[in-house]
């Protein structure tokens, strides 16, 4: 059975190189017309013997997902709406911002969460995305961008990662090892709502990248309403993870909450959320909440949203306001697959 390169580590495509009586070195050159010179047809790989060539088209493919819809925002952000290899849908986000150019990628095909500020959730889980579905996407971005460089990569598109261990952890070692795509740990975040048991996992396997909890409220109550997976994972459990993971890794955590007028940024909710983040070496990302059709919140005025982030200044840890970016096209945060379930014929 033919083998998907972009989902091979180097050592493995080393190994399947000897399987197939050739020396080691030729795998290098593989990966550097790959990843370097950005070649995935194996016939224009000229360093490479013609029977080498017809080897590898034998015993390998590199086919990328399609573009099906490019958006564009006002803001210089895009949208891609990619079709994968069984028609199933996923969508990429591209957001430049000066010199940085950050790449949001999805991790499954829809999501099972049910976090019910989010367009993904109405989709439901389709399916996991393989490893090279996710590397794809970078490499993609990467064609996208030109002379461009893309700079940092997030996995805060579709799906929940840490519901995809394996295939993104994977994904993950190729996007940072030397011979493919070269991304520091620091230049990686992983976002999850809160898979304690996957967050431990994470934290032994001893791979470095930055993490994100998408949090939305200290208030276990109203964490429950909007986010599912707290019935399951208390805030308390889920706290008591984190600070076992910070020991054990080299990053501090970022903290995500979306603003919800009426729900979450009130003094109880303050107090909540000073109180949760006091004691852990943390950042926190606040982000209004981005509208999405037939959902029942509303996004806070910009005189709320002061208010709250004035009322967390007492925080010792560094707040951050990230401002929406691509929500003209609904490629801001929370609205992936809000319009493509209506406008995609599947």
């Amino acid at each position: 059975m033919a083998k998907q390169v972009l989902e091979l580590l180097p050592e493995e495509l080393i190994q399947s190189i000897l399987d197939l009586g050739e020396k080691k070195f030729r795998a290098k050159q593989i990966l550097n017309w790959i990843y370097l010179k950005k070649i995935t047809n194996f016939a224009e790989m000229t360093s490479l013997s013609e029977t080498l060539r017809l080897k590898l088209q034998n015993q390998f493919y590199t086919t990328l997902p399609t573009v099906i819809q490019r958006s564009i925002s006002i803001d210089g952000t895009k949208k891609y709406l990619l079709s994968l290899s069984d028609e199933s849908k996923i969508e990429m986000v591209l957001i430049p911002n000066g010199k940085k150019n950050t790449l949001c990628i999805s991790s499954q095909v829809g999501c099972a969460r049910n976090c019910q500020f989010c367009a993904t959730a109405k989709l439901g889980l389709k399916r996991n995305l393989e490893t090279y579905e996710i590397t794809s996407q970078v490499f993609l971005a990467i064609q996208e961008l030109g002379e461009d460089k893309l700079t940092n990569i997030v996995f805060m598109g579709m799906g929940e990662p840490l519901d995809n261990f394996d295939n993104v952890i994977k994904a993950i070692r190729i996007l940072q090892d030397d011979l493919c795509f070269n991304f520091s740990p620091r230049r990686i975040t992983l976002s999850t709502s809160g898979v304690i048991p996957q967050i431990a996992k994470l934290a032994d396997t001893g791979i470095k990248m930055k993490l994100a909890v998408s949090l939305n409220s200290a208030i276990q109550t109203k964490r429950e309403i909007i986010m599912p997976i707290s019935t399951t994972y208390s805030i308390s459990e889920l706290k008591k993870t984190l600070i076992d993971f910070r020991r054990k890794t080299s990053y501090r955590i970022t903290f995500e909450y979306v603003m919800i007028k009426d729900f979450n940024i009130g003094n109880e909710d303050v107090k909540a959320l000073l109180r949760f983040l006091g004691d852990i070496s943390c950042k926190l990302n606040v982000i209004k909440w981005n509208e999405v059709d037939d959902l029942p919140y509303k996004t806070p005025s910009d005189k709320e949203i002061e208010k709250f982030i004035n009322s967390m200044s007492v925080l010792s840890s560094a707040i951050t306001y990230r401002k929406s970016r691509g929500a003209d096209i609904d490629a801001a945060c929370g609205q992936l697959a809000a319009k493509y379930i209506h406008n995609v014929k599947e």
